[in-house]
């Protein structure tokens, strides 16, 4: 009975987190963040790339946006014609940006972001105590195996096959899982542990690492009665991100006077 009720719990928890990952749709950013019909004729008609530039810097400066490109330009998606929030990326697959993308997963189907992350690493917890449990269970019958005792030709069969497969998708699990975690504890994205994120004194990896606990609340919230089950408790609403080696004064990276004079404009910054 023991063995039972812990394998239908394991079982309803895997297939909970598992349709939450796929049906948990990407959340996309708000309407400020799209440009207006007419900035988006302004900036279409325009063709020195200079003075884009500086349409793009203006839109920007009300916006709650600290990251840059590569070259120091605003973060721009020419598909979705929006001003990319922080951590904020376009999926080719989905065709849409997607709030602190991580990146687009065959096996769910869908773009793992800022509304299904903690799911998704839900998801995969499961599965490796899916396995890892259906590989304890059958360990006894694969020893009968070997010893002789199992008898019946279509027995050993079954139980070659189920934990092999227990094993074989637990050891690629506990990798994916475990860089997972890694990734978590460090508070980055699977597309910013391979970019890092471009802010005004430079790219920095750590930008948004504010340390184990914190990081772990960016993603499961502080309600630790919640960490476990695949509910909503994520901190934030996907379009800003703290962040921690920047304080206030440097952090508006697009309020800052001097970067508006690089970019040609003279505003008093907000």
């Amino acid at each position: 009975v023991a063995y039972l009720t812990i394998f239908h719990i394991l079982f309803v928890l895997f297939v909970w987190t598992y349709w939450k990952s796929i049906f948990t749709l990407p959340v996309q950013p708000d309407k400020k963040f799209h440009m207006s019909y007419a900035d988006k004729e302004r900036y279409e008609n325009e063709e020195r790339p200079e003075v884009q530039r500086q349409i793009l810097a203006e839109i920007a400066k009300k916006l709650p946006v600290y990251t840059r490109t590569g070259n120091g330009g605003i973060r721009f998606c020419d598909r979705c014609q929006l001003i990319k929030p922080d951590r904020c990326h376009h999926c080719s697959v989905c065709a849409v940006c997607v709030l602190k993308m991580d990146h687009h997963c065959p096996w769910v189907n869908n773009c793992i972001g800022f509304s299904n992350y903690k799911f998704f690493l839900l998801f995969l917890a499961y599965s490796l105590l899916y396995c890892l449990y259906i590989a304890a269970t059958v360990f006894k019958y694969f020893i009968k195996y070997w010893t002789g005792e199992l008898t019946n030709g279509r027995s050993k069969f079954h139980v070659l096959f189920l934990l092999f497969v227990a094993v074989m998708f637990f050891v690629s699990l506990m990798f994916l899982f475990g860089y997972h975690c890694w990734l978590v504890s460090r508070n980055r994205s699977t597309l910013e542990a391979f970019s890092a994120p471009v802010f005004q004194n430079g790219p920095d990896k750590n930008g948004f690492n504010l340390g184990f606990v914190k990081n772990l609340q960016q993603v499961f919230g502080e309600e630790k009665k919640l960490w476990l089950l695949p509910v909503v408790s994520s901190q934030g609403d996907g379009h800003f991100f703290p962040m921690r080696a920047l304080c206030e004064a440097q952090n508006p990276l697009l309020a800052n006077e001097e970067q508006w004079e690089d970019d040609g404009i003279d505003e008093e910054p907000h």
